[in-house]
């Protein structure tokens, strides 16, 4: 699963054709995923690949895995939600793995760089948006400082993970 990404379009390239893998899955082939996301079944994650397939599979099982890993146990809550609600849950982690993801492959670009990668992931509708046929709120500064905290939150997370990965190496 390992993706060798590293200029702004490239790491682009890689996290459109995983979103729109992730898409697909909670959209277009939403009964076929929703079958196997089975409650019964082992921890299991939602991937989305950069040749824009998608598949449910358990994680990867070397420590640390070489690629952030998306949300572990998104089965177990099938049953117990709304499938409305469940999928938009989904749909809400696959964006935080995709960001991950995609700022995890830009740990070697400069700030300007990465501000320009995300302006270009930000131009897109969130995962989320599409699942739950929500359109972005425009000129709501509260919105706006909520999902800025969320995002250096996110941030701070993947450059400790990052830091760690450059110390291992």
């Amino acid at each position: 699963m390992a993706s060798s990404a590293r200029t702004v379009e490239e790491i682009f390239k890689d996290y459109t054709a995983r979103r729109t893998a992730i898409l697909r899955a909670l959209t277009l082939d939403v009964d076929h995923f929703y079958g196997l996301c089975g409650p019964d079944r082992e921890n299991l994650c939602l991937y989305g690949h950069p040749n824009e397939s998608w598949e449910v599979s358990l994680p990867a099982e070397e420590v640390p895995a070489e690629l952030p890993e998306p949300a572990l146990g998104i089965n177990f809550a099938r049953d117990g939600m709304n499938r409305k609600d469940w999928l938009s849950l989904v749909a809400v982690h696959s964006d935080s793995w995709l960001i991950s993801l995609a700022f995890y492959l830009a740990a070697r670009l400069n700030r300007n760089e990465r501000k320009r990668l995300f302006s270009m992931m930000n131009d897109l509708p969130t995962v989320f948006e599409v699942v739950t046929e929500r359109k972005p709120v425009k000129d709501k500064p509260s919105i706006l400082r909520a999902a800025l905290r969320v995002l250096d939150h996110l941030v701070f997370s993947v450059s400790n993970c990052v830091l760690h990965f450059l110390e291992i190496e």
